[in-house]
């Protein structure tokens, strides 16, 4: 559905300042929390990761919910969150500042009670990679609900880097949990849901050729009603004769 708004563009030096501080800011936060799983890694030698990871099923493992997205298991598993993490966390904050604030609590609490009630006992769960799976659906459901420019344009660019999300909700390779990027995603699709009134809809510029259009297509609604038999044109008369001509046929002989 689309929500078209009649004022102008604005494209004024003050607004171009405000768009850039805008998503400068979404990087300089995106950028900060990347720094502090990095900050996380190096630590974790110092303390007993595995009493902070998600246990599914057990009350000890409750705790991990809020601290085992901050934990990684390896060098390359942190810098592999960290970048997806980078780029949709910046997408998402610089697109949609207000809903991506609001939506965090539902994407990091819904990764986490996913590896703990779908996961089985007996495992243990970390990573923060149920915040990206949630920050992408989030980005990609929002453009099929808001449908305006930006919209499109974002959700277009977050499945064309990681549309991959899609099948790793489901379980695929053992030893990464599909569980916390199933809870995460469905953590973005109520967050998208909820939220997506929470950003305005930006001006959206109208073109000559939409009046053009418009112009054309609305004398036809008066024509949707066809016209009586009387008021349609006739285009062709047959010719008016006194005495018609019949063609006569021989017999048909039998063989």
């Amino acid at each position: 559905m689309h929500l078209p708004t009649p004022e102008a563009v604005p494209d004024t030096p003050e607004q171009r300042t405000a768009d850039k501080r805008r998503w400068l800011r979404a990087f300089n936060v995106s950028l900060a929390f990347v720094l502090v799983l990095l900050a996380t890694f190096s630590a974790q030698g110092h303390f007993d990761v595995a009493a902070w990871t998600v246990q599914p099923w057990s009350v000890e493992g409750l705790r991990g919910i809020l601290a085992a997205p901050l934990l990684h298991g390896s060098f390359e598993h942190v810098a592999a969150n960290s970048i997806a993490l980078l780029m949709l966390g910046t997408l998402a904050g610089g697109l949609y500042p207000r809903a991506t604030i609001r939506a965090l609590p539902l994407l990091w609490l819904g990764s986490g009670l996913g590896a703990w009630l779908l996961g089985d006992e007996g495992t243990r769960h970390l990573g923060a990679s149920g915040l990206t799976h949630g920050l992408m659906f989030l980005v990609f459901a929002l453009g099929v609900l808001r449908r305006d420019r930006a919209s499109i344009a974002a959700a277009m660019l977050a499945f064309m880097f990681y549309g991959g999300m899609l099948l790793t909700i489901l379980p695929r390779e053992p030893g990464v949990s599909w569980q916390a990027h199933m809870g995460g995603a469905i953590g973005g699709l109520l967050a998208a849901w909820l939220l997506r009134r929470t950003d305005p809809l930006p001006p959206r510029k109208r073109y000559s050729w939409e009046d053009e259009e418009e112009a054309t297509i609305a004398p036809l609604s008066d024509e949707l009603e066809p016209p009586p038999p009387r008021g349609v044109p006739v285009l062709w008369n047959r010719p008016d004769r006194d005495n018609g001509v019949v063609l006569r046929f021989p017999p048909r002989r039998e063989p």
